[in-house]
């Protein structure tokens, strides 16, 4: 990996000075995602402040190492963290991740539920990959409350090979989960990114975040602001607004952000056509999903 020079990544102090600036502005929820977050040094002091503010705090992670922070998550107030696990098998964990901590992450998903965390299980679902596991992921739900699982459908990223023949969509997830379980929707709000269900006699939730297909884009009321400083309105979205240079002279960035909050698309980044080569061609421009971090 290629990683940023680490002047051109927002300090632990800027990160708190501009998350106070979101809040203020009624931010009510802030999560740090990746890349991995908790492989930055100053990771402790950042969850330390961003505790303090008057909102939820919550993480996207691999967990791998989530041991080591479980005291400074709770001192912190987080209650529920995302875990990012597209396999429940070993070989094709290695495969993915090109990593061997499979049994490192299992280990600290049971950690955080038997510390009473939520743990939301994201699985980025790929054709001819991993969905012949949809179900055995659902099967995890069925007798925690703590855990939920949430399937993902492929987007498209700079580099990520993305082409609609990988996507497995919201409506096939559905029918092939039907084939083992019943199931009914939990009612939820505007906003949600995920549809969510429960099997019958379950315990946890499964939902689907249908990116693609079935987008909750004229819900969507998130913004992101990445490692960098930049903020984007959408994943989608190619355009981004520079708020740490600014803030770096001693600027108010909060005009900045109002503005360019103000041009949020309706759907997908603003890219009308979702066919998959208007696809490949708009979201080509997109940083990688690893390069966006926030």
């Amino acid at each position: 990996m290629q990683f940023m020079p680490s002047k051109w990544l927002m300090q632990a102090d800027e990160i708190e000075v501009l998350a106070k600036i979101f809040v203020e502005m009624g931010v009510e929820k802030i999560r740090l995602t990746g890349g991995e977050p908790l492989i930055r040094k100053d990771v402790g002091q950042i969850v330390d402040s961003l505790g303090k503010l008057p909102t939820s705090l919550t993480l996207t992670t691999n967990a791998v190492f989530i041991d080591q922070f479980i005291g400074k998550l709770k001192q912190a107030g987080v209650e529920s963290l995302n875990v990012s696990l597209d396999t429940l098998k070993e070989e094709q964990f290695r495969q993915i991740t090109k990593r061997d901590h499979f049994t490192k992450t299992l280990d600290n998903i049971k950690l955080l539920l038997s510390e009473g965390f939520v743990v939301k299980i994201n699985v980025v679902v790929l054709r001819g990959v991993n969905d012949s596991e949809v179900n055995d992921f659902v099967r995890l739900t069925l007798d925690d409350p703590n855990l939920h699982v949430r399937f993902i459908e492929f987007m498209p990223f700079n580099g990520n090979q993305w082409d609609m023949s990988k996507i497995v969509s919201y409506s096939d997830l559905l029918a092939d989960i039907g084939t083992q379980f019943v199931f009914d929707r939990v009612p939820g709000e505007l906003q949600d990114t995920a549809h969510r269900f429960q099997v019958v006699g379950g315990k946890g939730t499964f939902g689907i975040i249908g990116t693609v297909t079935h987008p909750f884009c004229s819900g969507c009321n998130r913004i992101r602001l990445t490692a960098d400083g930049k903020l984007k309105n959408c994943l989608f979205d190619t355009s981004e607004i520079d708020l740490l240079t600014p803030l770096r002279n001693g600027e108010d960035v909060r005009a900045l952000i109002y503005a360019h909050f103000q041009k949020k698309h309706f759907a997908h980044g603003g890219h009308v056509e979702f066919t998959e080569k208007q696809a490949k061609a708009d979201y080509g421009q997109n940083r990688r999903m690893i390069a966006i971090g926030g």
